[in-house]
């Protein structure tokens, strides 16, 4: 059993950097895919960002890629994602997401069975 909680949303203007944090409660946290799903007001809920629970592979949205880094820090049991160059569209609640040792992170919702309760990131124009 993990529990997430996220931190580290809030309000930015375009083209400036937020950095998402989200902490891990629960065992074996090393053992665990984590991931970022977010989802727009009238839209489906997508992928973001997921890093591998063994040897720190990193997959990205490519709405999202050369922009965002996700990172994890097993010590601590979090991941963060930083978010550089926000554009108005990235508005959304951002959710923390954990599955236990997938072959690879996954990037659909069902394939992940831990979720945070998300936080808000919006982006003024």
């Amino acid at each position: 059993q993990v529990q997430l909680v996220e931190s580290g949303g809030g309000l930015v203007q375009a083209g400036g950097s937020l950095r998402l944090s989200c902490a891990a409660s629960g065992r074996a946290f090393s053992r665990y895919a984590m991931g970022w799903f977010r989802q727009a007001p009238g839209k489906e809920r997508e992928f973001v960002a997921a890093i591998s629970w063994i040897g720190g592979n990193t997959y990205y949205a490519d709405s999202v890629k050369a922009r965002f880094t996700i990172s994890r820090d097993s010590a601590k049991n979090t991941v963060s994602l930083q978010m550089n160059s926000l554009k108005p569209e990235d508005t959304a609640v951002y959710y923390c997401v954990a599955d236990r040792m997938p072959l690879r992170p996954g990037v659909t919702r069902r394939e992940y069975d831990y979720w945070g309760q998300g936080t808000q990131v919006t982006v003024s124009s």
